[in-house]
């Protein structure tokens, strides 16, 4: 038997987590149906309890269909940050167990145990230590998959989760096991839309196929399936319909782009306001690249307009950035080249091409203009002691106040 066939990955996944932290809160909510998530006209659901779920809310659905499901649910705004520094913790108690840890959303991750098992026991004893670890520290839960690969621990973990009932969640296995031999036992009665990859336009193409089961797309031969999903797609779901998935558990990810993006409760139709909401962002993000010790040199602007048509413009910089007053220029730029006469409805801004602060140079421009450097470590310290509104660009204070951008505001839409 190969190192690989002798894996044991978990997958951890947190029941309803943003919904659960904010019942840690506000438990005289407990019992009741409560989603998390934008409340305004344009919001989305990010999170419900099992008592929403039971009137078919999910994450992503429109916040005004979830109310007229269930016109009394309560709904919150919801607390990036705090939910930020919760997942944080909880990533902490897993590499507690073993330092292979791949966090794939604040709420879920993947762990590698095969070395700690001599430590810490078997898959299943490790899943059940770190459910009642999560549980002491936190008060939350969470459902395990354990399983030879990365792909079958998903599905086991979405196997162990509770189920939603108007009294609440009806507790599910919590561990699901997915032993060695059972692969595809476990594996080809499942619907073909639970494999990783088969979105809505592949499922109808197997659909049309007559395939609606895993075991149905295991039993194709490969080279009709590459032919009609692709040569690479449908190699990789043959692969996976028969259990096979090699892919390591990666710890130490590449730097994702750091971004910050917002629905207007209203259309914008001018330039100018939305090159203050430029600045905004601008401001947060390059905030974010110096907490997380980054520059980056290529800076994206997002634009949806009224009719939801989406585009996005790049511009890459000769040297990596990290000062709101940078990223906004080049923003700026690329805001210039759109018109906004029809309405724009979301904007974001994001920095990519990402390199440790350290390893950058200095353009010529910062080095026969020196101080931005300086300047910027004065705001960091100075929010750190007062906090994120102590000071701000000007561009930011108008007739309502200062208006700051922090991660994860109106990440669902807004109020």
């Amino acid at each position: 038997m190969s190192a690989v066939a002798t894996r044991t990955i978990l997958h951890v996944d947190m029941d309803a987590f943003f919904v659960s932290v904010e019942l840690l809160r506000r438990p005289e909510l407990r019992g009741q149906p409560v989603i998390v998530g934008g409340t305004g006209e344009r919001g989305v659901v990010a999170a419900a309890s099992y008592e929403a779920r039971h009137y078919g809310i999910h994450s992503a659905m429109p916040s005004t269909r979830a109310r007229r499901l269930c016109p009394h649910a309560v709904f919150l705004p919801g607390d990036h940050q705090h939910y930020g520094e919760v997942s944080a913790r909880v990533m902490e108690i897993f590499v507690s167990f073993t330092p292979l840890v791949e966090p794939i959303s604040l709420d879920e991750a993947f762990l590698d145990v095969t070395g700690a098992r001599r430590l810490h026991g078997a898959g299943a004893q490790i899943a059940t230590a770190i459910r009642t670890k999560v549980l002491e520290d936190e008060g939350l839960a969470c459902s395990v998959g354990v399983a030879p690969n990365k792909c079958l621990a998903k599905l086991a973990s979405e196997a162990a989760k509770p189920r939603a009932s108007r009294g609440g969640p009806v507790p599910g296995l919590g561990v699901k096991v997915v032993a060695p031999g059972d692969e595809l036992g476990f594996l080809h009665p499942l619907p073909v839309e639970a494999l990783w990859g088969v979105g809505p336009k592949t499922l109808e193409k197997l659909r049309r196929r007559g395939i609606s089961t895993v075991g149905d797309l295991a039993g194709m031969a490969e080279d009709d399936a590459a032919t009609f999903l692709g040569n690479a797609n449908g190699r990789h779901l043959h692969r996976l319909a028969r259990a096979v998935d090699d892919r390591p558990v990666v710890p130490e990810q590449r730097p994702k782009p750091i971004g910050h993006e917002q629905t207007f409760a209203r259309d914008h139709h001018e330039l100018d306001s939305l090159q203050r909401e430029v600045v905004r962002m601008a401001d947060a993000v390059a905030s974010r690249l110096r907490h997380h010790g980054l520059a980056g040199r290529t800076v994206t602007i997002k634009v949806r307009f009224h009719d939801f048509r989406t585009i996005t413009r790049a511009l890459t910089l000769p040297a990596a950035v990290d000062s709101g007053p940078a990223v906004a220029r080049a923003a700026k730029q690329l805001l210039d080249l759109v018109d906004p006469s029809t309405g724009i409805r979301l904007l974001g801004v994001s920095v990519s091409n990402l390199v440790d602060d350290a390893a950058r140079q200095l353009s010529l421009d910062e080095s026969l203009q020196p101080g931005w450097d300086d300047a910027s470590r004065a705001v960091d310290d100075i929010r750190g002691r007062f906090g994120d509104e102590a000071i701000v660009p000007a561009a930011l204070r108008g007739p309502e106040g200062i208006r700051v951008k922090r991660r994860g505001d109106q990440q669902w839409g807004p109020g």
